[in-house]
């Protein structure tokens, strides 16, 4: 879990003049209700997400539950407003608000999409940061083999084995690049396409997963919850491939000792 930041303003001191005062604390239940008016997406997993990213610092009491103060419930509405209205990452979100809670005078980071650092055919793609949401861009068949510098018969065997996969338009997504290029680097090992078919599945299950999280987001009536969805759908992305990371280590820590 991430240590939280001075900046969150829940010290030790202060939350011992807050609680000698009678400040009222919430439950995690009755925080989820309170924000729900404005955002019927929030869940009490990403009430707790937040927590563990230094977003916000619940006291607890000493069977270990979380108790929230007002102060809490209005910090983790301006993280869902920011995360919401400019899509910004969890990161400049937390620095942002820790440097208000300094006192100083600060103005919300404008958030523009970022590219890929490298340069090639596909440089007109846009590529986001965690809670971004990115541009449509494609890549061209001729333009995919000369990003990954490989073999019409090493593409069309990945193919083969579904690692990519063309569009009707006989293009590729820009994340075809990146793909393409770690297979051809996965090769270098030995490991070839067929031995990747099981990484292929696993990824689709999780993409499953997530699908399942963001789709009552996208059938929303509010535009704001709907365009949410997308930076949701990216955070539970970037936290599935952090945790397979982190999985595959441990695994291997356990077998390798």
């Amino acid at each position: 879990m991430r240590t939280p930041t001075g900046g969150a303003g829940h010290g030790a001191a202060a939350a011992a003049e807050r609680l000698a005062a009678g400040e009222r604390l919430m439950s995690i239940g009755t925080v989820l209700g309170q924000l729900r008016d404005e955002f019927p997406e929030v869940t009490i997993s990403k009430i707790r997400f937040l927590e563990a990213e230094g977003l916000v610092e619940p006291r607890r009491t000493p069977s270990g539950y979380r108790k929230f103060s007002a102060a809490d419930v209005e910090r983790l509405a301006q993280v869902l407003r920011m995360q919401r209205d400019h899509y910004l990452p969890l990161k400049v979100i937390r620095e942002h608000l820790d440097a208000v809670a300094r006192g100083e005078q600060v103005q919300l980071p404008a958030q523009g999409p970022q590219r890929e650092p490298s340069a090639g055919p596909w440089e007109g793609a846009a590529w986001e940061a965690p809670g971004e949401r990115r541009t449509a861009a494609r890549v061209g068949r001729a333009e995919l083999l000369a990003a990954a510098r490989v073999s019409e018969e090493e593409l069309a065997d990945w193919e083969s084995y579904g690692l990519l996969t063309r569009d009707s338009d006989g293009g590729y997504d820009a994340e075809a690049v990146t793909v393409a290029r770690l297979v051809a680097d996965l090769g270098r090992f030995g490991l070839e396409p067929r031995h990747l078919r099981a990484m292929k599945a696993a990824a689709e299950r999780e993409a499953g997963l997530i699908e399942q999280v963001v789709a009552p987001l996208r059938r929303h009536r509010n535009p704001q919850t709907r365009a949410h969805a997308e930076a949701t759908a990216k955070e539970l992305a970037t936290l599935s491939v952090r945790l397979h990371a982190a999985l595959v280590q441990t695994v291997l820590g356990v077998r390798l000792s």
